[in-house]
């Protein structure tokens, strides 16, 4: 937990008036990072129509997306498919996927934490997630050949290592800071993103 209680500075330009958000949802295995659908994000991941998700679709408001051990996510959508095997492989590493998924509007009554930021910040932070991929030949994301855990859903090769030290929480909060949001510098568990949210993010800093 001290990772979490730790935060890193925010940058400057965030202190600017906040008028994007994000939000923090916290899933069967982690928290998921949920990124409206507008202006900004739409362009940049437009590509991924040609993967198969329905970015397009007039009722589509929001991308879903996680960041996870290869083996363990694409094969664990709930803890009633964990297997001990997956669980030895996100220990001692495995290749990273994202995980990204298009849904509906949100109902007022979900659990949700909302982080507030500056277009700039946004900016960055739309950047870097897309830039998390792990492009192919084509310069396009590369879908994993396995099923998802919805109809409008993929996995996506993903930059980076899944382990013990650096996980899907982790990447939560680094997307967060590198945006230049104040956030626990180490953040592995839900828990840590919770408390994390709460000491630096549940009110305009």
């Amino acid at each position: 937990m001290i990772g979490a209680l730790w935060a890193a500075p925010a940058s400057d330009e965030p202190r600017a008036v906040p008028t994007r958000e994000v939000l923090l949802v916290h899933g069967p295995i982690h928290y998921d990072l949920l990124i409206p659908i507008d202006d900004i994000s739409g362009p940049r991941f437009a590509a991924l129509e040609t993967r198969g998700l329905p970015l397009s679709h007039p009722d589509a408001r929001w991308l879903v997306i996680g960041w996870g051990a290869r083996k363990f996510y694409t094969e664990t959508p709930t803890y009633r498919e964990l297997k001990p095997g997956n669980v030895w492989r996100g220990i001692i590493g495995d290749d990273a996927v994202l995980r990204i998924d298009v849904i509906g509007p949100i109902a007022p009554t979900a659990e949700r934490r909302t982080v507030t930021m500056s277009e700039g910040a946004y900016r960055r932070l739309v950047a870097n997630v897309w830039s998390a991929l792990d492009p192919g030949p084509d310069g396009l994301p590369q879908r994993v050949d396995v099923d998802g855990y919805t109809a409008t859903d993929g996995f996506f090769a993903a930059k980076g290592r899944f382990s013990i030290l650096r996980t899907c929480n982790v990447w939560i909060g680094d997307q967060l800071r590198a945006a230049g949001l104040r956030f626990g510098r180490w953040t592995p568990l839900p828990l840590s993103v919770s408390l994390s949210w709460r000491l630096y993010q549940s009110e305009p800093r």
